[in-house]
């Protein structure tokens, strides 16, 4: 009998040479809706405002604790950061890490702190997201960027099988569009949502190829995306966030419940694509809406209500999520063992004498999240 692992490899090759010529952008943006599809085409438009909200309750501290919690630090065509601001009765400070890319808050309590708070609100524009595949861009990318967005991490080597998957699945493939679209099929296509995986999943990929389980939910499903589009040299990156409203096109897995966010990170990707340059990816957010959107779970990416998630979320994405950061391997400022680093920032975080709190248990941490849309 094959394998798990032998078995996954042997249908995804069957499948990429079923999508190399049928999938590429330029025909996917141009076929019509069928019959009966849903509608999810989000596009650019008017800038939407938002305020986050996160505030952390601690319980009866073991020593002197820390918080981290991340706030937005990613501008662009997408999202436009404002000012974040907190309160707190602890020692607590903004602070920033370029070289790694992340912004934070930083909370110090020292052991006997009567009802240790934290609270930080941060607002955010943001807007709908689609390429425009007619057009090419003459603006290109920092080298030194590219680079890195090009490198192995922890989580996300690019050699052994992540290398070998990543070759077989865009065997054929001339261009970075195309090596591009035929990973988004095949994670779309060969991965599925779990739903039993805690909080976003851990994104180990080296893990999930050489065991075969190729489920997960969006740390591993986008990292799977990611890891891979480098392995074949094109820069990509996750991108750490949060939804903050309700889909507007009615899907109900693609939003968040702005009066309790707990639950509702979320991580996308992006491509560096030449001539188009950062594209937006989210081939993770297909599988979860072809798992949980309806009682039944639904097999096929052209299902009615799929077809139209699949197509856009290829070159773009809705506009009721916000970017905290687009980093990997965290070393924490102020944790008490530096190497002891985070996979990704996206999460609130904490340590005490006893160690690191569960950043997956908000009812226990404790922390609540919510946002409101602001008319401006």
């Amino acid at each position: 009998m094959p394998s798990n692992a032998q078995h996954s490899r042997r249908r995804f090759l069957g499948q990429t040479a079923a999508v190399a010529v049928t999938m590429l952008p330029g025909l996917a943006s141009a076929q019509d809706a069928s019959p009966g599809e849903r509608l999810f085409t989000p596009l650019p438009g008017d800038w939407r405002h938002f305020e986050l909200t996160t505030r952390v309750d601690l319980s009866a501290l073991q020593g002197p604790t820390s918080v981290w919690l991340p706030v937005p630090y990613v501008n662009g065509e997408f999202q436009r950061t404002g000012q974040s601001t907190f309160d707190s009765n602890g020692k607590v400070a903004l602070r920033e890490d370029a070289r790694q890319g992340i912004r934070f808050v930083h909370a110090e309590f020292a052991e006997g702190t009567a009802d240790p708070y934290v609270e930080v609100v941060s607002r955010v524009q943001t807007q709908n997201r689609a390429v425009d595949w007619s057009r090419k861009v003459a603006q290109a990318e920092d080298p030194a960027v590219l680079q890195a967005y090009t490198r192995p991490t922890q989580l996300l080597p690019t050699d052994g099988i992540v290398r070998s998957t990543a070759l077989a699945a865009t065997r054929g493939a001339k261009t970075d569009v195309e090596k591009v679209r035929m990973l988004f099929d095949w994670v779309v296509s060969n991965t599925h949502r779990e739903p039993k995986v805690r909080g976003c999943g851990e994104g180990d990929i080296k893990t999930m190829l050489e065991t075969g389980n190729l489920s997960g939910k969006c740390a591993d499903l986008n990292a799977l995306f990611v890891g891979m589009s480098r392995a074949v040299g094109v820069p990509a990156r996750d991108v750490y966030g949060i939804r903050v409203a309700p889909s507007a096109f009615g899907y109900r897995e693609l939003g968040g419940n702005p009066a309790s966010l707990k639950g509702a990170q979320h991580c996308r990707a992006e491509a560096y694509l030449r001539g188009y340059g950062w594209v937006a990816m989210d081939p993770a957010d297909v599988t979860k809406v072809m798992r949980q959107e309806t009682p039944e779970w639904i097999k096929s990416s052209q299902h009615p209500l799929i077809a139209p998630v699949n197509r856009a979320l290829f070159g773009g994405w809705e506009g009721n999520w916000m970017a905290f950061n687009t980093a990997h391997d965290v070393a924490l400022p102020g944790a008490r063992n530096p190497k002891d680093t985070l996979g990704f920032f996206m999460y609130p975080t904490a340590e005490n004498d006893q160690g690191r709190l569960d950043s997956y248990a908000p009812d226990t941490f404790k922390y609540q999240i919510t946002a409101k849309e602001i008319a401006v």
